[in-house]
């Protein structure tokens, strides 16, 4: 089998999956070729596409290789694409997808101490476009669950591994527990207070902004 054909039979697997192929999986379809060969052909078929000015290239995504659209189309794809009713995604679900992305695995209690609201709707919709998955169990009381991103959630934004997301500092909180803090009696006025050391604390999440933007073939 000479590179041509090769090559012929790389880019038919890639134009027809729609999921990112491994390079493990492509070598199993192609077993007479090398993992650095492959890798090679496929820098020469993105080579080849930049210089006939294609509108596509390979990228590797998701622990993966798919055939991509360039970022310079995007308009006109959302535009072929466009549903009467939108598919779009509000700057709060976006907002959690940011806090899951950046401290998984994470319950949805620690979610709420970041962001102080209720995400139940958020997780909810998140989960139903397969970008955040239950990762697991937290071994402490109640074990809550754990949220985590999935392959989608890289696939969608482009990206080649959790890596990739822009470096953020993340500061440590903690899962809010069912415990009411221990009061201090004022022995002149026989009331309580709640100590200082015990007051609520705030922590800034991410901005949904940090999530990068991606097109790929089927136009998300």
């Amino acid at each position: 089998m000479d590179e041509h054909q090769v090559k012929q039979i790389l880019e038919a697997l890639l134009f027809v999956f729609s999921q990112p192929l491994s390079l493990k999986r492509l070598l199993e379809i192609v077993p007479d070729i090398e993992a650095p060969q492959m890798r090679a052909l496929i820098q020469t078929l993105n080579g080849e596409y930049t210089s006939s000015g294609r509108a596509f290239h390979i990228q590797e995504v998701a622990g993966g290789y798919q055939l991509v659209t360039d970022q310079q189309w995007a308009p006109w794809i959302r535009r072929a694409l466009q549903s009467p009713k939108p598919d779009s995604v509000s700057n709060a679900t976006l907002e959690t997808l940011a806090i899951i992305a950046y401290r998984q695995p994470i319950t949805k209690a620690e979610i709420e101490a970041v962001r102080g609201v209720d995400v139940s709707a958020s997780l909810d919709t998140l989960t139903e476009r397969r970008f955040v998955r239950i990762a697991g169990r937290k071994e402490s009381p109640g074990r809550p669950f754990l949220y985590g991103t999935t392959p989608e959630f890289l696939r969608h934004f482009g990206l080649k591994s959790l890596d990739a997301l822009p470096k953020l500092e993340t500061p440590t909180i903690h899962e809010p527990t069912a415990e009411e803090p221990t009061a201090a009696l004022s022995p002149a006025s026989g009331t309580t207070a709640v100590p200082e050391a015990d007051q609520p604390t705030t922590t800034q999440a991410p901005p949904p902004e940090s999530i990068p933007s991606a097109v790929t073939p089927d136009g998300r």
